[in-house]
């Protein structure tokens, strides 16, 4: 008899927020035999996961969940890898695929990539429609993209006129990131171009501030931002 292949989901909860996550989603997380995850994230959809296996930790430890997830669904178990927003959207999906790729295990394994609402519009949705045009979204983290790379993309953007979404603003380790952007903005931007900062979209402590340019830096911007300013 032949070893039953497991089933990896890769799960993308939105803000977390119950009323936005998907119907699919949902279902995925009740009927999956393992739950994987940030363990911030696993906090938030605990009320569909029951008494199941849990494996959660914490930051930078992404690698590590996927291997995990990957091993799990090697031996037969439905596995959901849950992420933030949608998983394709700087989430699990691109990891995990990289590394089924690298072991050539598409033989021993079934996917489906079960998509989820993007923080981008999350954070849209309570600004209004910042998002009705042409916009470009871009990661402030240098951890897998040069900084000078994030530089160009941003000055690109700025000159190009588009809506500006930046994912992972800033951290404890990276502070100065954040202000040379705002630097670069000014340089191609009027100083009352409106920025919307939103914080904890969907979740306990959710806050949307409405400013502009000039007076961005003002306000707290953190890791807590997984929602992006919107330039």
């Amino acid at each position: 008899m032949s070893k039953k292949k497991g089933m990896l989901f890769l799960v993308g909860i939105g803000s977390g927020d119950h009323k936005e996550m998907t119907a699919h989603c949902i279902a995925v997380l009740r009927n999956s035999d393992v739950v994987i995850g940030y363990k911030r994230y696993v906090e938030l959809v605990k009320p569909f996961i029951g008494e199941k296996d849990v494996i959660s930790s914490g930051m930078s430890q992404e690698v590590e969940r996927c291997n995990q997830a990957i091993a799990e669904t090697e031996r037969g178990k439905n596995v959901a890898l849950i992420s933030s927003g949608d998983p394709g959207v700087y989430g699990m999906a691109g990891v995990a695929l990289e590394i089924i790729n690298k072991k050539k295990l598409w033989e021993r394994i079934n996917l489906e990539i079960i998509p989820g609402i993007p923080v981008i519009h999350a954070a849209a949705a309570r600004l209004g429609a910042p998002l009705m045009n042409d916009y470009a979204v871009i990661s402030l983290s240098d951890l897998l993209t040069p900084w000078e790379t994030i530089v160009k993309r941003v000055a690109y953007a700025a000159q190009a006129d588009f809506v500006i979404c930046l994912y992972n603003p800033k951290s404890k380790s990276r502070t100065k990131q954040i202000k040379e952007v705002h630097s670069i903005l000014l340089h191609y931007r009027k100083a009352d171009t409106p920025v919307g900062l939103t914080r904890n979209v969907g979740r306990k402590g959710e806050s949307i501030t409405i400013t502009t340019l000039t007076k961005m830096l003002r306000y707290k911007i953190d890791m807590l931002d997984d929602y992006p300013e919107r330039v």
